[in-house]
């Protein structure tokens, strides 16, 4: 008996090393995959600010940054046009990456992206507002409407998906998003059949751009995205135990409720924030979490930082590919995405079974 206890507790002391070092190793390369997909990001930083129309040398934009002449035209281009287009495009990229992971988390949904809780339609509908009514004609005050109208959405689906005894639960909520930015999308097109001059304005916005943002939009948004992103990381265990199921999660002691508050109001401060200040995007927070459960399964305490960084390249590189393609015109980032984008997850649906994401 004592030889097979011993050999039992050398067995199982083996195992408990063994699956300690698996865990360490997992660690060590999700650690590594991280730092090279930060490395890759800061390469589409450099390449969004030497590209364009325009392209500069590596020593011209380091003299812009450091010496700045404004007198240069280049330096000119490098200061007031391309690094506020950058800054904003990587708060856009990380906003929408984080928004949707927790969109499909929360949720549980594998095809729910920020367009869920109606942020876009919302967001699209205060556009119009603003330039119909109130003659709003500069992207600074289609900020500040856009995000306003994500806000007052996303609150109303809540709302409306609360109603009854089980609250506000995932089949209820993507039910009540796509009715609600059914009903919203149906108002936003009436108002630009009534004006052609609005239609005209709001089109421009609704394509999804980084044209002409300037270093105001970019200190406008980056609070809220700071936020958002606090508020976003901070929820990956409550994600995780969502994932259980919402009666394994209350057994274990979470609120439910109050988990889904917390990271519904981090989707709607991330995804308002980007809506508001480069236009409705598609694909990006749809696409991206799915890239990042890809690398490393299904725990959202990697998943989250994963997708704040990835999604950002995406959105980069999409931008630059739409600066470069048609030279010296521009595509819109948000038709690049699209392009981009739906391929890629048409591949990962294919790949994998929606049910095992």
């Amino acid at each position: 008996m004592s030889v097979s206890t011993t050999q039992q507790r050398s067995a199982s002391g083996s195992a408990e090393a063994t699956t300690r070092s698996g865990l360490v190793e997992g660690r060590r390369t999700r650690i590594l995959g991280l730092v090279a997909a930060v490395v890759v990001l800061a390469f589409a930083v450099v390449l969004s600010i030497v590209l364009g129309s325009k392209s500069l040398a590596i020593h011209t934009v380091f003299d812009a940054m450091f010496h700045f002449d404004r007198n240069d035209i280049d330096h000119t281009v490098v200061r007031e046009l391309r690094v506020p287009r950058t800054l904003i495009g990587l708060g856009v990229g990380v906003a929408l990456g984080l928004a949707g992971a927790v969109m499909q988390g929360v949720s549980r949904n594998p095809l729910a992206d920020p367009g869920i809780l109606g942020v876009n339609a919302g967001a699209a509908l205060f556009v119009l507002v603003a330039v119909h009514f109130f003659s709003v004609t500069t992207l600074l005050g289609y900020v500040w409407w856009a995000f306003a109208g994500a806000a007052v959405s996303a609150v109303f689906v809540y709302v409306v998906a609360s109603v009854g005894r089980e609250g506000a639960t995932p089949i209820k909520l993507a039910l009540a998003g796509t009715a609600i930015t059914a009903l919203l999308t149906s108002m936003t097109n009436m108002v630009q059949l009534l004006d052609v001059r609005t239609m005209d304005a709001y089109r421009s916005w609704a394509v999804g751009s980084l044209a002409g943002r300037d270093a105001d939009i970019a200190w406008d948004v980056w609070p809220f995205i700071a936020v958002g992103v606090v508020l976003a990381l901070s929820s990956a265990r409550m994600l995780n135990t969502l994932a259980l199921g919402d009666d394994v999660a209350r057994s274990l002691g979470l609120n439910v409720s109050r988990a889904r508050i917390i990271c519904g109001l981090g989707v709607v401060i991330l995804a308002g924030a980007a809506t508001a200040a480069a236009g409705p995007i598609v694909f990006i927070g749809l696409t991206v979490p799915h890239i990042a459960r890809a690398i490393v399964g299904p725990d959202y305490r990697w998943i989250l930082p994963y997708s704040a960084v990835l999604a950002p390249v995406l959105f980069l590189a999409a931008d630059i590919v739409g600066r470069l393609v048609v030279k010296p015109a521009e595509l819109q980032v948000g038709i690049v995405t699209a392009l981009l984008g739906a391929p890629v997850f048409v591949a990962l649906v294919r790949r994998r079974s929606l049910a095992s994401l």
